[in-house]
């Protein structure tokens, strides 16, 4: 599989090969929405808490007298019917963690990865250094290469100078090859990648780690 490789301009300037174990697979679409909500729910901290009526303030006596009065029977002013009171099954804190396994989380990566080479939202630049920040800079780039709603910038290694450049611009996010993951890519239309960062992609998840297969994985999807 080939893919073209662009200048800050947005003239092609040439195609290069790549794995096709990362970039050109068949998507799957379960395993990508498994991931997503997986990883979604790893950000949820969940440290909710509301008091029960053992853990408020005020005094355990029953109200009054439990006949002769009238009125309903009534325990304590820490029932969860009072004003005041404890709350009835409320939330508690908890663990959302959600565990994948590696070999999942990976093919869920690759195959947003792929369906972003085969629709076109995968862009290949050829270099993206820079000496100082420059917002209008990293703005015109992405113009140029026809990047004109929420963006994914890539770069094989940390690139701090790059970080600054696209962190006053809306809907722009930039980090590191490593740290790629389904949440970010699925929540930004569009995907610029460094060639050394898809060299970086295919060294971390392409070559003989795509083809450990334990066991037969189910028929891809490829709508995605």
């Amino acid at each position: 599989m080939k893919l073209d490789v662009r200048d800050r301009a947005g003239k092609k300037v040439k195609s290069i090969e790549v794995d096709e174990q990362v970039f050109g697979l068949k998507p799957y679409r379960s395993l990508v929405h498994q991931a997503m909500v997986a990883q979604r729910a790893n950000l949820h901290r969940g440290t909710h808490k509301t008091k029960s009526r053992g853990e408020v303030r005020g005094s355990t006596a029953k109200l009054y007298r439990q006949k002769g009065t009238g009125r309903a029977r009534a325990g304590s002013a820490r029932s969860g019917i009072r004003r005041g009171g404890g709350v009835i099954f409320g939330p508690r804190p908890r663990s959302y963690r959600q565990d994948l396994p590696k070999r999942m989380r990976r093919l869920a990566l690759r195959s947003v990865l792929s369906a972003k080479a085969a629709n076109g939202s995968l862009q290949v630049l050829d270099e993206l250094t820079m000496k100082s920040p420059r917002t209008k800079e990293m703005l015109g780039v992405l113009q140029k290469l026809g990047f004109d709603r929420s963006t994914l910038v890539v770069t094989a290694q940390p690139e701090p100078i790059v970080k600054l450049s696209v962190h006053n611009l809306p809907k722009v996010k930039w980090m590191p090859a490593d740290y790629l993951n389904v949440l970010d890519l699925l929540n930004h239309r569009g995907l610029l990648m460094t060639e050394d960062a898809v060299r970086r992609a295919e060294a971390l998840w392409g070559g003989e780690r795509a083809n450990k297969r334990r066991a037969p994985l189910p028929e891809a999807v490829s709508n995605a």
